[in-house]
């Protein structure tokens, strides 16, 4: 197939979950998704996966809130997603945490500082992801293993270059690159929006959660506790501040830096687990200027839809994401009924 309705670019959570909206809206429409390597790679396959009830903004809470429902329906029909359920302590101040977290999420004080909250969840973001787009073959065609090495926007028409020597024509494009904010294929077209690329540390705990055990979220660190009970050991994030990582350069794992500084943090908020890190995982995300993720056409052509810059929450926000960017898709549908498909 040469020539379809919608590209999305990018195969990671939030570039599956877009495909999947746009064909429950409308089957009959042709869809491509494209990824340079497998879907569920890149940063949803090194995600913590965690879901907070939670939001800086009126709009992230909101967001959070669409997808937690939008999560919690997939659990309910398909029980045997690597969706999983957990309790969730939150260290913070009771001003913080009221304002913060939804009104669903319940906040309980349980002692002094610590309060109780429902609504937790993490996820093998990447494990979900390929169950996702296995579900979107079939009504998409998947492309895995095929970069975009350039995109011509002529006015009739909307053309890929792919990296396996061929084209792709299209109508509109999703644009879902995660971190790879710097490809040249649009680093120029993504510019105006001033999308940064940050550094994500997170240290593996060698110890075995409970099944009772609990999230424990530092507010004020921006960091957490997470207990992987589908993986046998705790996982340790803390707010890493390198900034202008690329991430293609950061196939080689922790740096002693990187175990050094996640350490300083997690000594100071839990050092009884300290003793147990010698591993964990490193990689990066797309930070927009605002804290909210970035859901808009392209300056330079409306028929191009940025989806990303997510904050670290691409997982958490990726439905609401996804709802967004296929709102805009819609557009020229609901203006220009003499539109054709494909």
């Amino acid at each position: 197939m040469n020539e379809v309705d919608i590209a999305v670019v990018g195969g990671g959570i939030i570039g599956c979950l877009t495909a999947r909206e746009l064909l429950a809206r409308r089957p009959e429409r042709t869809v491509a998704v494209l990824d340079r390597d497998s879907v569920g790679s890149g940063a949803s396959r090194r995600s913590a996966g965690l879901h907070f009830p939670r939001g800086a903004t009126g709009r992230v809470r909101g967001m959070a809130a669409y997808s937690q429902q939008y999560y919690a329906e997939l659990s309910s029909h398909r029980p045997e997603l690597p969706i999983h359920q957990v309790g969730m302590d939150v260290v913070g101040a009771e001003q913080t945490v009221r304002r913060s977290y939804l009104a669903s999420a319940r906040p309980t004080p349980a002692t002094a500082g610590v309060w109780q909250v429902e609504g937790g969840q993490y996820a093998d973001v990447s494990g979900l992801t390929g169950r996702l787009a296995s579900e979107l073959r079939g009504g998409a065609v998947v492309h895995e293993g095929t970069g975009v090495t350039a995109i011509g926007l002529d006015p009739e028409r909307i053309t890929l270059a792919l990296s396996s020597g061929g084209e792709l024509t299209v109508g509109q494009v999703v644009l879902a690159p995660g971190p790879w904010i710097a490809a040249p294929a649009w680093r120029e077209l993504v510019a105006p929006l001033g999308v940064r690329v940050k550094k994500v540390v997170a240290l593996h705990i060698d110890l075995v959660p409970a099944p009772t055990d609990r999230v424990v979220v530092f507010q004020a660190e921006d960091a957490f506790l997470l207990p992987l009970h589908d993986r046998g050991h705790w996982l340790f994030s803390y707010t890493c501040q390198e900034w202008g990582v690329d991430p293609d350069a950061l196939g080689e794992g922790l740096s002693d830096q990187d175990l050094g500084d996640a350490l300083a943090v997690l000594r100071a908020v839990a050092p009884e687990y300290a003793a147990h890190c010698a591993s964990g995982r490193v990689f990066c995300d797309a930070y927009s200027g605002t804290g909210e993720p970035i859901v808009c056409p392209l300056p330079a052509d409306p028929r191009v839809v940025f989806a990303g810059a997510a904050n670290g929450s691409g997982y958490r926000l990726a439905p609401a994401i996804a709802a967004q960017a296929a709102d805009l898709i819609d557009i020229p549908f609901l203006t220009s009924p003499t539109r054709s498909h494909a």
